[in-house]
């Protein structure tokens, strides 16, 4: 396993305005080069904002970031060129279609000509829209949307890649696909930071885990470690609960 730090956290704290209570809570977590690194957490745990904080989409109130080698704070355009991002909302010109848009995310993160197109057609095919690359995108069902949403991420082939909930409300074939594909990207050495509230999902794909609950992080590890760690040799959902409760979270 490759220990190279791909992110560093070190006491990361994040406010909203109005809020006494810190939405990130004095987080410090490394995530390795070559891991698919699961957040997970109950809903409003913590895992979107940490995840914009990480992007550069918020701004923290405190503590620092180095993502590659570079600050957050104070070198952000380059952090920008070497991550991609998923985000949770399907980011797409519906108007568009599907090679439009991936021509416009291309142009973007500067890539033109020959190899803007080359890298378009590689991942239409890989996420089986070749056939429908002509269609406006506000047509295609929620599965194609996920997949053109994750291709979008990955033209400028991101050494890190965040995904926020990358699977949510699709089908089973689309997120076999997903999956499947994401696995590849990792071999391949892009490091992956996944958010899920799919448990069964994240146990299969992820390398390493963190759970947040109230903005703070309260067990990470292999799931192994994790399994150590709390004594119990059950799968993830049933620790995942343990350690959150069954509470109702809105």
């Amino acid at each position: 396993m490759n220990n190279k730090t791909a992110i560093h956290i070190q006491n990361l704290t994040r406010y909203y305005r109005g809020n006494a209570k810190p939405a990130i809570d004095n987080v410090s977590l490394d995530v390795y080069e070559g891991r698919i690194f699961g957040l997970l957490g109950p809903n409003g745990a913590g895992k979107t904002t940490m995840i914009r904080i990480l992007c550069g989409l918020l701004t923290p109130s405190a503590g620092e970031v180095v993502i590659g080698g570079y600050s957050l704070r104070h070198e952000l355009p380059r952090i920008k060129r070497i991550i991609g991002v998923v985000p949770q909302e399907i980011a797409l010109y519906p108007t568009l279609t599907a090679r439009e848009n991936l021509s416009v995310y291309g142009g973007v993160c500067g890539l033109q000509g020959k190899e803007l197109k080359d890298r378009i057609d590689k991942w239409l095919s890989v996420f089986g829209l070749e056939k429908s690359q002509h269609q406006q995108t506000g047509r295609y069902s929620g599965g194609m949307k996920r997949r053109l949403n994750l291709i979008a991420g990955l033209l400028h082939n991101p050494k890190i890649l965040f995904l926020d909930e990358p699977t949510v409300g699709v089908d089973v074939q689309s997120k076999i696909v997903i999956i499947e594909n994401l696995m590849e990207i990792n071999r391949t050495g892009t490091t992956i930071v996944y958010t899920s509230h799919y448990l069964e999902e994240a146990e299969n794909l992820c390398s390493y885990l963190a759970i947040i609950d109230e903005g703070k992080i309260i067990t990470q590890g292999t799931l192994n470690e994790i399994r150590i760690l709390h004594n119990s040799d059950s799968k993830l959902e049933d620790i995942f609960l343990e350690i959150t409760g069954k509470d109702l979270r809105d």
